[in-house]
């Protein structure tokens, strides 16, 4: 009574081999979910279909019990349900642990390549953003000493003032052209991080790295080594998950 439609599905199929497809559905065909409990299933009439063949499956209607006896009931049964948890649950701990250490396994000898190639695209987009911003301090050097050179041996500062000023403007109208187009603050950590971004996802595309199949990977493993700790938690006295958590 406390196992599920699907539990018994899957029984039927495991008994007999010549089983391919089995179903259930209500008297007015709608199916039965797997979740469903066999003592709700119970209660009324259903279709078993199995390869495709309808059996109509008749339920005997239960008597009505007195509320002192349906307590007596409910309780025996919670407490079946209790024992039945307390004498498989480290059973199936130990499994899921097994479980997850295996699956955290696989994905890491996934992660690996991605993480070297990752590495070496980072790497090679780090370079050429620092390449790019000591292009920029060169330009600007270039700038001010090409307007001290007019200023001082060439023109005088009244003629180089409105040069200056018409410059400067100049400046302004690119930094906000960058908020318009970016909607960002120009600033050089802004723009470090969005030019990094731009020559790591270019590079990405020529090398074949599948960013979101890396970051799923990362994500995936991330929950694996929760659930991972979770089931530690319960199933191991706490002194010695420490020492678990260092071995792996």
């Amino acid at each position: 009574m406390l196992s599920t439609v699907g539990s018994f599905l899957q029984d039927l199929q495991n008994e007999d081999k010549g089983v391919k497809s089995a179903a259930i559905f209500t008297a007015d065909g709608s199916e039965i979910a797997g979740s469903t409990l066999m003592e709700i299933l119970l209660m009324n009439d259903f279709k078993l279909v199995i390869n495709k063949v309808t059996y109509d499956v008749r339920c005997p209607k239960k008597e009505q019990l007195n509320s002192e006896h349906t307590t007596e009931m409910e309780n025996m049964k919670s407490l079946v349900h209790r024992l039945f948890t307390a004498l498989h649950l480290e059973e199936f701990q130990k499994k899921r642990e097994h479980q997850l250490l295996e699956k955290i396994d696989h994905l890491k000898g996934q992660l690996q390549p991605l993480e070297e190639m990752k590495a070496r695209i980072e790497a090679r987009s780090e370079a050429q953003t620092g390449g790019l911003l000591w292009a920029g301090l060169a330009l600007l050097s270039i700038q001010g000493g090409a307007l001290a050179w007019f200023t001082w041996w060439v023109y005088s500062w009244d003629i180089m003032e409105p040069v200056t000023y018409f410059i400067t403007f100049a400046n302004s109208m690119v930094f906000f052209a960058y908020f318009i187009v970016t909607r960002q603050d120009y600033t050089y950590s802004a723009i470090k991080t969005r030019q990094f971004l731009h020559y790591f996802h270019k590079r990405s595309k020529q090398q074949h790295f599948d960013v979101v199949q890396y970051n799923k990977l990362k994500e995936d493993h991330a929950k694996a080594k929760e659930s991972l700790s979770q089931v530690r938690r319960s199933l191991y006295l706490p002194a010695h998950i420490e020492e678990l958590n260092e071995k792996n």
